[in-house]
């Protein structure tokens, strides 16, 4: 069956803001990939598996691109993240 899979690798982290910049920059060390949607990141607790958390803000911008900014950031939105 092809399509769209979501990899479940668990890991240690404080908190939610912890778990927010481990899982973003887990994201961004494999966008080389092409298969990897890297917007579409989102944690969740061991827990409670069916509360996600999104990790970046991921909205359409003008001309395609889609911002990759982590989510509530402040400031516009943007196709780069900041350094």
């Amino acid at each position: 069956m092809s399509g769209r899979w979501v990899a479940h690798l668990p890991f240690t982290a404080a908190d939610l803001s912890a778990a927010h910049r481990f899982a973003a920059a887990l994201a961004r060390s494999v966008t080389f990939l092409s298969q990897v949607d890297a917007g579409e990141t989102t944690v969740s607790a061991e827990d409670e598996q069916g509360v996600r958390h999104r990790v970046f803000c991921d909205l359409p911008l003008p001309g395609g691109p889609r911002c990759a900014r982590r989510v509530d950031h402040d400031g516009p939105c943007t196709a780069r993240p900041p350094r």
